[in-house]
């Protein structure tokens, strides 16, 4: 008989299930450190399961430990595995899935040697093409349970250590010490909202794998602000997740204020089955957490914060109205110029030519990613201009998109100046130029 189980993910994937896996420092080390790759306030790190090295989303909004893109991971051997039925965030729709147990999960002298893990199916839940890196799986809860964990947002660098008192009394010299709860295995804080002039106890989950600043839910206190526009706000695991962006006047945690912050208020749709802990009005994602050197103590029930350089930036948005992903990957020819070196009678010197002119250069191709615009928000300029959802972009003002990743495309569409993006696009065998002006809609 298939069990079924709800889950529940938003980029964000609050989760229900308990387990009893364990992350341990091996060879009685007092720490470890894992790099990590940092993509639209997004932490991805490394981590080897039964073997073979994966890349995962670092997510304290989840529980369970969650991998898909099967397609992607052939070589990995599933112990004790059961089939599922797996239930998603904004769907009643169930699909496909797998447990397992007893797996070995490895990274840079990090281990847990009983961890359990869902599988899901369907292939067509896959980050890695919003993201625009491979991306296998996430893991949340059971990473930070048993240690203390500083995430450094500058350094792009995790510290994880055993857990004891003189580090703790190291960190409280260096950093500010909020209190914050654990909850059904997921952290929440408590703050204050400013939202239309009316300030608002906050209870949110800290939510490392959500890329936003803030996500506020409306209730009979709660009101989404009259200056606002409705958008994409993320992948969700059974479909996308859609709310509306607007600014409020002020955002506080502890004696850390953010004024103007841009807060995305999710649909009541797309939050139907997420199961809420009392009093939570939303999550404080890596937009802001990123501002600070974060170190999340689970078992002390604290978080401390240091602010980096990046703790006064303002609040951006992506103001195109367009959103972009891989689809797929395309030979591209490039001219590569060859050097000519000339060894003299010396046997002490060698002559370096790099003279492009003369004519020694040659032929490569190589694989570029292709860009598509999946999603376009409704009465933005991008869609004014007549871009549509399907579009392949062709150049990005007159540069090829492939010499861009992912990320610098986002960055160029969330600047702050009201600059001119120039497109070609590819529509049913057609090309077509677009212009258009990224305004600030808030």
């Amino acid at each position: 008989m298939k069990k079924h189980i709800v889950l529940f993910f938003g980029l964000l994937l609050p989760f229900l299930a308990k387990a009893q896996d364990n992350f341990i420092i091996e060879n009685n080390h007092k720490k470890v450190v894992i790099p990590f790759k940092l993509i639209n306030n997004l932490i991805f790190i490394p981590i080897r399961v039964n073997g073979i090295e994966l890349n995962f989303l670092l997510d304290s909004g989840v529980e369970e430990t969650i991998l898909f893109s099967m397609d992607e991971m052939q070589e990995v051997k599933f112990n004790n595995v059961e089939k599922i039925k797996l239930r998603g965030l904004g769907s009643e729709t169930e699909i496909e899935g797998l447990k397992s147990t007893k797996n070995i999960f490895e990274t840079h002298g990090l281990k847990s040697e009983n961890h359990m893990l869902y599988v899901i199916l369907d292939q067509s839940f896959n980050l890695s093409s919003h993201i625009g890196i491979p991306v296998n799986g996430i893991i949340g809860y059971k990473f930070f349970k048993n240690n203390l964990v500083e995430v450094n947002y500058e350094k792009k660098k995790i510290t994880v250590y055993s857990e004891n008192e003189s580090v703790r009394k190291k960190i409280k010299r260096k950093f500010k010490e909020v209190p914050i709860t654990i909850e059904r295995s997921k952290p929440y804080i408590y703050t204050t909202a400013v939202v239309d002039t009316v300030e608002i106890p906050a209870k949110l989950l800290i939510d490392i794998g959500n890329s936003d600043a803030f996500w506020i839910f409306e209730n009979n206190k709660i009101k989404l602000p009259k200056k606002n526009f409705p958008d994409f706000l993320g992948k969700g695991f059974s479909g996308d997740i859609e709310g509306h962006r607007a600014r409020i006047p002020k955002f506080s945690i502890d004696e850390f204020d953010f004024k103007r912050p841009i807060v995305a208020f999710p649909d009541s749709t797309s939050i139907r089955n997420v199961k809420m802990v009392p009093g939570r009005i939303g999550s404080v994602g890596g937009e802001v957490l990123k501002r600070f050197t974060v170190v999340l103590d689970y078992a002390g029930q604290k978080i401390y914060l240091k602010k980096n350089s990046k703790y006064k930036e303002p609040f951006a948005y992506n103001k195109s109205g367009i959103t972009i992903q891989h689809n797929g990957l395309q030979w591209v020819q490039e001219t590569v110029h060859l050097e000519t070196v000339k060894v003299s009678s010396s046997l002490n010197e060698t002559d370096i030519n790099q003279n492009s002119n003369s004519g020694n250069f040659r032929y490569k191709f190589s694989l570029k990613p292709v860009y598509e615009i999946v999603n376009i928000r409704k009465n933005s300029t991008a869609e004014k201009c007549g871009l549509q959802a399907g579009d392949i972009i062709v150049t990005i003002n007159k540069e090829r998109p492939y010499k861009y990743t992912l990320q610098q495309i986002n960055q160029i569409l969330k600047s702050e100046d009201d600059i001119w993006i120039n497109l070609e696009v590819e529509r049913k065998s057609l090309i077509l130029k677009f212009r258009f002006k990224l305004e600030d809609e808030l």
